[in-house]
């Protein structure tokens, strides 16, 4: 596995944004090993032995990328820290225990908030522990389903009953839990979806990401000779699904707050928010990608795998729309006026017009409704559409 190293250029880059000190930043760490490949992954991930010695070269070399994009980037505050894969817990609480406690000693103060993903097969009690004494709040679970017809469509170990069994000193373990479920898989109908989120309820998670299976190129679930092909769903049964599925977590209490997301309240993700409001963040690891703004002037860099892009403007403001318009309270228009000395009605005002008098924009504020969140791709190339007719007459 060839290992990508951040171009010395890239660090430079702060030069050109004024960035010289005083700079906050969330830090995405990405661990991209696994047992096995899910059917739907589209990620980078590598299947491997968990005691493969890439996996410890890889750790090493992470080690000093986090310190080369701290010290780099004049990091002064990481509010939040996310550790996604693969699957982090793959690798082992004696792994975990040692990257918790290099991060306790370089990160520049406490973090607010930090998360690892977790695949419940490859959790037990030494590793929940680590957890617990690093710092880690946040457990994100890899669930998907309960159900043993569509797990085995997906490439997903074990039945109901396993699951049930990994899951229960995970709960009891005192840390948030999120949850990640999935619709329109094989095998899927609305009663095997209602069975889903109620086994899910039993553990009590803050927080649940309901995603809606995509066919991505590349994958198991696009070669035609996919054995499951036959169980997977039309698009408008896949949508009709995912709604029951939404209306179902609403009922139980759990709020959207984003697209795929719903928590309970005050247990939103900090760290994907940060995301959406399109705040500062590292990206360390193979295919990890970080972006830093300079609030003053509304332009950027974005890195990733060696590569560096500087960010107009105009891009800025197109991501911040895409990113913000993800969330029920859209886009930060204090921070929106802040970065390009303009209000977010002044950029659109014709598609939010016109989305409003459909119902499908608030009355109250510049986001769209629960209903307007389904159409969020027709919602966003009508704003970019209008960006670029402005554009071209300037």
């Amino acid at each position: 596995m060839g290992l990508h190293k951040l171009s010395s250029p890239a660090l430079a880059q702060t030069g050109k944004l004024g960035i010289t000190e005083q700079m906050e930043a969330s830090l995405y760490i990405h661990i991209p090993f696994c047992a096995r490949k899910c059917a739907y992954c589209d990620f980078y991930s590598r299947a491997v032995e968990q005691s493969a010695p890439e996996i410890d070269r890889y750790l090493a070399w992470l080690y000093e990328e986090i310190v080369r994009q701290l010290e780099g980037f004049h990091i002064t505050r990481v509010p939040t820290v996310y550790i996604g894969g693969g699957s982090p817990s793959f690798i082992g609480a004696r792994r975990l225990e040692a990257l918790f406690k290099f991060l306790a000693a370089v990160l520049p103060g406490k973090p607010d908030e930090m998360t690892i993903e977790v695949n419940p097969e490859s959790v037990d009690d030494d590793l929940l522990a680590a957890c617990a004494a690093g710092g880690i709040q946040r457990l994100s679970a890899g669930i998907q389903t309960f159900n043993g017809a569509s797990r085995a469509a997906l490439g997903r170990p074990g039945g109901a009953s396993e699951l049930h069994a990994r899951l229960r000193p995970l709960a009891a373990g005192g840390f948030d839990i999120s949850f990640d479920l999935m619709t329109a898989l094989p095998y899927q109908n609305d009663a095997v979806l209602a069975a889903d989120i109620e086994s899910a309820l039993i553990y009590h998670p803050v927080h649940i990401s309901l995603y809606d299976l995509c066919v991505e190129a590349g994958t198991p679930l696009a070669d035609p000779s996919y054995q499951h092909r036959d169980a997977l769903h039309s698009p408008e049964d896949a949508a009709s699904l995912w709604i029951k599925g939404r209306d179902m977590l609403e009922k139980a209490g759990y709020h959207q707050y984003e697209v795929s997301n719903f928590a309970l309240p005050g247990k939103e993700s900090r760290h994907n928010t940060r995301y959406w409001r399109m705040y500062n963040w590292l990206g360390v690891g193979t295919t990890a990608s970080g972006t830093l703004i300079d609030d003053n002037t509304g332009s950027g860099v974005r890195y990733a795998d060696g590569a560096e892009e500087m960010l107009s403007r105009t891009t800025l403001i197109q991501e911040t729309l895409m990113m913000g318009f993800r969330t029920l309270e859209g886009p930060d228009a204090e921070l929106f006026m802040q970065r390009f000395q303009t209000d977010i009605t002044d950029v659109i005002p014709q598609t939010l017009a016109a989305w409003r008098k459909q119902g499908l924009l608030s009355a109250t504020k510049t986001a769209l409704t629960r209903n307007g969140l389904l159409v969020l791709n027709k919602f966003l190339a009508d704003c970019f559409t209008e960006l670029d007719a402005s554009l071209m007459l300037q």
